[in-house]
């Protein structure tokens, strides 16, 4: 999954499992802890924590779980977080159908993908079939 772009200078905050539901609730709050570390305000800190939340909660119901890596740096002359999702799933089939609103493979309500779009600054994604599914999210501070 290495196809995501690589053009920024970073530091490392955190690199975690998810394979319970547990585990996303302790995800959701390292990312709310580390996004209030940066200093960015309340909304931002709920945009980031909510748009990581949509990843993990799919990541554990399509993929059974998965690694999340934190961390901060400069992104286009601004400090930003960066928050990768992998998962080694079966990968997402139809890209552009799931990144539209409205469409799920499952129970949701189709929202997770392009919500997550959304409420952060950048959004990359990589999937492959028998692969796995990789969604780097950076929110500006």
């Amino acid at each position: 999954m290495s196809e995501l772009k690589s053009d920024i200078s970073w530091v490392e905050l955190g690199r975690l499992v998810v394979s319970t539901e547990y585990d996303i609730v302790s995800v959701r709050q390292f990312i709310r802890y580390q996004a209030k570390l940066l200093q960015m305000g309340i909304v931002d800190q709920t945009r980031i924590t909510t748009a990581v939340s949509e990843l993990l909660r799919n990541m554990y119901n399509y993929a059974g779980g998965g690694e999340v890596l934190i961390e901060s740096g400069i992104v286009d002359e601004q400090l930003a977080m960066i928050v990768t999702c992998s998962d080694k799933g079966s990968g997402i089939e139809n890209l552009e159908l799931a990144m539209s609103d409205g469409y799920t493979s499952g129970m949701g309500m189709g929202y997770g993908l392009p919500g997550a779009k959304r409420l952060v600054d950048r959004f990359e994604i990589v999937t492959k079939i028998n692969e796995g599914t990789t969604v780097r999210l950076m929110k500006w501070k």
